[in-house]
C-alpha cells in the first residue's frame, strides 16, 4: 500500500459539488416490459443529475452547499435551477448557456422499480471546461469538501484533481464507462462510491465474492484512495477505510418508488457523515438510511430527507421491517412496488 499523508480534517465551510444538473424524464409501469410495443404506465419529469441530486440532499441535510454546473438556456434549465434554488442550494456557481441543452436523462423502470433502460443527453457538459470555472471566479479551494462525479469532461475532471491541493476529494464513478476517467487521479481521492460493475471497469478484476471485493479495495486503497464505498443493490453497502478495516452494512427494506436517486442519496449520507466526523462505518449507516427514504419518493430527491427522519428510520433497526414500509407490503406510495434498496 502507497504511504499516504494523514487525511484532511472535516472544517466548517460549504460542499461544493461539480458535475451534472439534468432534468430526468422517468417512466414506470406495473407491467412486464415488451420490446417494440407500448406499455401503460406513468411518466414523470424532474430534476436530476448526480452532482445536483447530491447537492439538493445535503441542503436537505443542513449543510452549506453550492452547485457549479452548466444548464441550457431554455426551460428544463430554467425548471432545474429554480428547484435546486428553492431547495436551499447556491447556484450562483451555475451559467445557462445560450444555444445549448439542458442534459436530460430518461430512464425507463419495470414492476420491480429497478431502471431496466436509460439513456442519457449530457453533450452541455463538455462546455464545463477549466477555463468557464477560472472565468466564472468559483473559489472552489475555500470548500471544505469537493463532489465531483464523473459525467465531467476528462480535461475538466484533470484540472480539478490537479488543483484540488488538500480539499478533500469525494468522487461518484457515475458509470462504467465515465468512472475511468479517475483512474490517474485515485491518489487524490478521499472516498470513491461505485456500484459493483464501475468497480471492476477501475480494477480491471472480476467482484463475484466477498474476498474479491475486499481484495479490490485493497487494490484501490494501494492507489491512494483513502475511504472506498460499493453500492451492491439488495445486499446493501460494503465500504473499506485503509485506516479501520471494512464491512457490509445490510440494506433497508423499503417499498420501491423510483431507483433513481439512491446512490446519489448515499454519497450525500457520506458526505454528511464526513463533515460530522464521523468513522466511515457509521456514515455508511447514516448513508444507507438516505437511500432507504429516497427510494421511497418518486423522483431522484425525497422532499421530506432530513438528519431527524434518517436517524428515526435507523432507530426502527434494519431488522424490523415495519409492515407499512417491508417490501412488497401494502400501504406504499402509488405506482410503488417492492424491489432493491440502494443503487
Amino acid at each position: 500500500m502507497n504511504a499516504k499523508s494523514p487525511p484532511a480534517q472535516p472544517s466548517s465551510g460549504y460542499v461544493l459539488a461539480i458535475g451534472a444538473a439534468n432534468m430526468d424524464i422517468t417512466a414506470s409501469t406495473d407491467h412486464v416490459l415488451l420490446a417494440r410495443d407500448s406499455t401503460p404506465g406513468r411518466i414523470r419529469c424532474a430534476p436530476g443529475g448526480v452532482a445536483r441530486n447530491v447537492a439538493e440532499n445535503l441542503a436537505r441535510l443542513g449543510l452549506d452547499v453550492r452547485l457549479c454546473s452548466v444548464l441550457g438556456d431554455d426551460p428544463y434549465g430554467a425548471i432545474v435551477l429554480e428547484h435546486t434554488r428553492q431547495a436551499g442550494v447556491d447556484v450562483q456557481g451555475c451559467e445557462m448557456l445560450r444555444g445549448h441543452a439542458t442534459s436530460s436523462y430518461l430512464s425507463l423502470h419495470g414492476p420491480d422499480g429497478d431502471m431496466a433502460l436509460a439513456l442519457n443527453d449530457m453533450e452541455i457538459l463538455d462546455q464545463l471546461t477549466p477555463a468557464r470555472l477560472q472565468a466564472g471566479g468559483a473559489d472552489t479551494w475555500q470548500a471544505a469538501v469537493l463532489l465531483l462525479d464523473c459525467n465531467l469532461p476528462q480535461s475538466t475532471l484533470d484540472w480539478l484533481c490537479a488543483h484540488a491541493a488538500q480539499t478533500p476529494l469525494f468522487v461518484e464513478a457515475v458509470s462504467a464507462f465515465k468512472c475511468r476517467r479517475v483512474l490517474p487521479w485515485l491518489a487524490q481521492v478521499h472516498t470513491l462510491k461505485a456500484n459493483r460493475i464501475e468497480a471492476q471497469a477501475l480494477t480491471g478484476r472480476s467482484l463475484d465474492s466477498d474476498a474479491e471485493l475486499v481484495e479490490a479495495a485493497r487494490w484501490l486503497h494501494g492507489r491512494g484512495v483513502r475511504q472506498v464505498v460499493l453500492s451492491l443493490g439488495e445486499r446493501g453497502l460494503f465500504w473499506s477505510d485503509a485506516a479501520d478495516g471494512h464491512g457490509w452494512q445490510p440494506a433497508i427494506e423499503v417499498a420501491v418508488c423510483n431507483a433513481s436517486g439512491a446512490g446519489d442519496a448515499v454519497m450525500a449520507g457520506l458526505l454528511y457523515g464526513f463533515l460530522q466526523s464521523m468513522p466511515l462505518r457509521e456514515a455508511v449507516g447514516f448513508a444507507a438510511g438516505c437511500a432507504a427514504l429516497t427510494l421511497g419518493a418518486p423522483s431522484a430527491n425525497h422532499p421530506g430527507l432530513g438528519v431527524a427522519r434518517v436517524r428515526q428510520l435507523l432507530a426502527q433497526g434494519a431488522c424490523a421491517k415495519p409492515p407499512s414500509t417491508v417490501a412488497g407490503a401494502t400501504g406504499a406510495l402509488p405506482g410503488c412496488t417492492g424491489g432493491p434498496t440502494v443503487r
